[in-house]
């Protein structure tokens, strides 16, 4: 049996340990430029695992991929970069071979530049297993482009490294190329290290008497009342007459959307025949039990989920249907909801782009925001964060719609919807964070509207790990969950079953909340000076001040800020 001083040596050391390896952890690099520049920046990480990452010593490293043809060549300025010409398959391009770990992940970066007109381009690995998209870019001609991405792998073992774009005609330039490992363990650091800037606070607490003189040996007691951060659900109409869903959902969230009940097909299936009974009521339901709620949507570019009647209407007909609809709803919850979805997922369908000109969404966004000014407008998509195959809402399209947006005219508010329906057969946290890198250089609210995850055995793991990387990233100020429930099911994921008992994934909804909350509470003593210290998530305490022969309750908020936060409390000792 350890001795009482053998164990204190034993958990000291391995005390040492951990900040030992904490100390020594490659730092993450989160930065991301969206500016096609004359010159590209140095590569992240100095190239990490990559050979020859500033194409500096020709094409050492380097090999043709397929039967492209390579070249080394340098610019006017000096700069030096690789170029891969006569692509007949989309895959031709140039690689190099790294040695890869399936408990590693792997963050990537690079610039990139075409020949002529615009493209464009995927980092690709190629295992003995499988291809993996690290990432996308929309390369051109003239300027350098950076991709950011990552990946992880399901063998270990020999991979290459290449390149591919549909457009065979063009010229794939690279240059700053990097790749940089990453063990469980340090990215479980970066998520701690990010979590501790982000969402605390360092603050400092002193009682005083009712003369300002220091009470030194009083007990601070600590617990949080509301988190600041929010965290919501969906929800539909099945929770109007049902008190357990109630009691459920309303002990757990502080935001909500509507699953359909809001939608265009829902409120007007006939035209001309507005119904926002249902709407209205989960509205005030919400309301009354102090529930913010997001908007969604007005409008749905996909053409399939369309009132029935608007399908076959002419473009003036449309545009008047169209005015109509968004006067109707945003008007009715005018300052009721704190995010209106203005346009639904337009990175990939363009219905009212093809009827009523390219600028429909642009006007739509203007309105929405002339008649509520007080709710932000949301762009929303899905396969941003989730599934980096889809070059048509990956972070660089996402950038370039916001662009687009701007272009046009628009000068109001905006923040990013990211759906976020993930898969359970494979979880790339790399390509989730490098993601969310690119998607906040545009300095907008980001918001993860429709998270969840497909059935399967990982459902519950990924879904925590989720939670925390997404928590993790200050430019995120909310998750919501999609997880409506019915007594059918659920549109993917459900939290509960139908009595209300937590299924493995409402188990780690509520362990994500209680240990935010937990970690949130903090005990201790004041010091001489009446001074008590702690590191506090941002939100709403309480406080109980104790000491010889008196007790005091306060209550206070702690928000975001760099500085060491003091507050005083005067406690009447008379």
């Amino acid at each position: 049996m350890l001795s009482v001083s053998n164990s204190i040596f034993f958990t000291i050391f391995a005390l040492i340990i951990f900040l030992g390896h904490e100390a020594h952890a490659v730092p993450y690099d989160y930065t991301y430029t969206a500016e096609c520049l004359a010159k590209p920046l140095k590569p992240q990480y100095n190239g990490g695992a990559v050979v020859n990452a500033e194409l500096n010593e020709g094409l050492t490293g380097w090999s043709s991929f397929g039967e492209s043809k390579i070249e080394h060549k340098e610019s006017s300025d000096g700069n030096k970069y690789i170029v891969a010409s006569t692509r007949n398959l989309t895959f031709h391009s140039f690689s190099q071979v790294f040695n890869l770990d399936k408990e590693k992940l792997y963050t990537f970066s690079g610039w990139f530049q075409v020949s002529h007109g615009k493209a464009e381009i995927a980092a690709v690995i190629k295992t003995k297993a499988s291809y993996e998209i690290g990432g996308w870019v929309t390369a051109q001609s003239g300027c350098w482009s950076m991709l950011k991405g990552g990946f992880t792998v399901n063998v270990s073992g020999s991979a290459h490294l290449h390149f591919q774009s549909n457009n065979t005609a063009v010229d794939i330039w690279a240059d700053s190329i990097s790749l940089q490992p990453f063990s469980k363990d340090e990215w479980k650091s970066h998520q701690d290290q990010s979590v501790q800037k982000a969402r605390r606070t360092r603050v400092r607490l002193q009682a005083v008497d009712q003369h300002g003189r220091p009470l030194a040996n009083a007990t601070f007691s600590v617990k949080q009342r509301r988190s600041a951060f929010p965290l919501g659900c969906a929800i539909n109409q099945n929770i109007l007459k049902n008190t357990a869903y109630q009691n459920w959902f309303f002990s757990r969230f502080r935001c909500t959307v509507f699953e359909n009940e809001l939608k265009w097909y829902s409120t007007e299936r006939s035209r001309g025949a507005e119904d926002y009974s249902t709407a209205d009521a989960i509205v005030n339901l919400a309301r009354t039990r102090g529930v913010a709620i997001r908007g969604h949507n007005v409008f749905w570019e996909d053409p399939q989920y369309q009132p029935p009647w608007v399908g076959g209407l002419p473009p003036s007909e449309l545009q008047k249907a169209a005015d109509r609809r968004i006067s109707a709803v945003v008007g009715r919850y005018r300052g009721k909801f704190i995010h209106w979805d203005v346009v639904n997922e337009n990175l990939h369908f363009g219905l009212f782009e093809s009827k009523l000109g390219p600028d429909a969404s642009r006007r739509f966004y203007q309105t929405a925001n002339t008649i509520d000014g007080r709710a932000t407008p949301f762009l929303n998509d899905y396969n941003t964060i989730e599934d980096n195959r889809d070059a048509a809402s990956s972070p660089s399209s996402y950038l370039r719609k916001i662009a687009q947006l701007k272009a046009q005219g628009y000068k109001g508010p905006l923040g990013i919807g990211l759906e976020g329906h993930f898969s359970s057969s494979n979880l790339n946290l790399p390509y989730l964070r490098s993601a969310i890198d690119a998607l906040s250089s545009a300095r907008l609210p980001i918001w993860i509207t429709e998270l969840d995850v497909q059935p399967g055995p990982n459902q519950a793991s990924y879904l925590g790990q989720l939670l925390w990387e997404i928590h993790s990233r200050s430019s995120v100020q909310g998750i919501v969950i999609w997880s409506a429930w019915s007594p059918q099911g659920c549109y993917r994921m459900c939290l509960t079953d139908n009595n209300f008992r937590n299924l493995a994934t409402g188990d780690v909804v509520d362990k994500f909340r209680s240990t935010l909350k937990s970690a949130a509470d903090s005990i201790g003593t004041t010091d001489s000076d009446g001074f008590f210290e702690a590191s506090l998530f941002h939100g709403e305490y309480e406080a109980n001040i104790t000491g010889d022969g008196f007790s005091d309750f306060r209550t206070f908020d702690n928000g975001p800020n760099e500085e060491l936060t003091t507050m005083q409390f005067k406690i009447d000792l008379s």
